[in-house]
């Protein structure tokens, strides 16, 4: 009886022997084992541009694999957003977006549902918007500026990344609040956009901060007024909207890290951490800094809550400003 209990015993731990090695042979590698790709859905030198180049060459430092940042614009960002939407939930593909991910669904017909197809991983940064204008505007301050656009009813053009871009929709709430009617002349991106703006095509842009710091600094732009309650501080001669006499003119524009949707949880996490560890970096930190930016930490669950609650307060700015949706 001894002798065959302890022949079972053998035989069980030359299985084990067998099972462990083949279990730890067919386990899965960590993510990531080759390149990733970072769709932009903007063209080459807009915020979104900056910040993808910025965030992914650090990625790739810390997880010793290209980032690719594979810009595809057009479509008021639907192109690029339906390539990760379309995508393998397998964190291979990922999406840098802004605030607009959640204001054209109010606006246009998708090919995809902007929270459902959708993996929120986390937030990078946000960015207040500056009114700046062309050097032939003649048009110094807010109250000068307001002064010059009620002159001019349907005469003043300003530039916008697409159809109901934080940009775009910066100008519908401008005209509504201040009593003025300017006229928004699409792009497919921030970069074209400011572009004809620096070449006097249009007057004005309500715009990131980071895309037009460098421009301001330069006497390119003329710096009007910048969003939120206080002053950047990488421009701290650039009044608010508030201070200059236009109160709760609220379009700050956030950025963020989306995957398609069913993307696996320790793949999220696992991102969402080394982007927390990118965002902690000095040098990081300062470069955001000095574009008029701030780190904006948000991890996958409450990105996902931040997506929902501006789907729903722009989807209100939208019916208020009387923008009327795309057919």
């Amino acid at each position: 009886m001894f002798k065959s209990c302890l022949s079972l015993a053998w035989q069980l731990c030359i299985g084990l022997l067998v099972i462990v090695p083949a279990a730890t042979v067919h386990a899965e590698p960590p993510y990531p084992t080759h390149a990733v790709h970072l769709v932009v859905p903007f063209p080459p030198g807009g915020g979104n541009d900056v910040l993808g180049r910025l965030f992914s060459q650090k990625l790739a430092m810390l997880w010793k694999q290209p980032v690719i940042v594979d810009n595809r614009p057009g479509g008021n960002t639907i192109i690029g957003a339906e390539v990760v939407a379309k995508a393998a939930p397998d964190g291979y593909t990922l999406l840098l977006t802004s605030s607009s991910h959640v204001i054209i669904p109010s606006l246009l017909k998708l090919p995809y549902d902007a929270i459902k197809d959708f993996t929120p991983i986390a937030t990078i940064s946000s960015s207040e918007l500056v009114l700046v204008v062309h050097p032939s505007v003649p048009a110094n301050t807010l109250k000068e500026f307001i002064t010059l656009a009620k002159s001019k009813p349907g005469q003043l053009n300003y530039a916008s990344g697409g159809l109901g871009d934080p940009n775009h929709l910066a100008g519908e709430l401008f005209d509504s609040m201040a009593g003025v009617k300017m006229v928004p002349i699409q792009y497919k991106g921030g970069g074209p956009a400011l572009t004809d703006l620096i070449g006097g095509q249009v007057q004005l842009f309500f715009v990131a901060a980071p895309a037009v710091l460098p421009y301001i600094k330069a006497g390119n732009l003329r710096a009007i007024a910048v969003s939120g309650d206080h002053r950047l501080a990488a421009a701290p001669q650039i009044p608010t909207f508030t201070e200059s006499g236009l109160a709760n003119f609220n379009v700050r524009q956030w950025y963020g890290i989306l995957a398609p949707a069913n993307t696996p949880k320790e793949v999220v996490d696992r991102i969402s951490a080394d982007i927390a560890k990118v965002q902690a970096m000095p040098d990081i930190r300062k470069a955001l800094s000095d574009q008029g930016m701030d780190v904006l930490t948000t991890p996958p669950a409450q990105f996902g809550e931040l997506m929902k609650s501006d789907l729903a307060r722009y989807a209100q700015i939208v019916k208020t400003s009387n923008l009327k949706p795309a057919q």
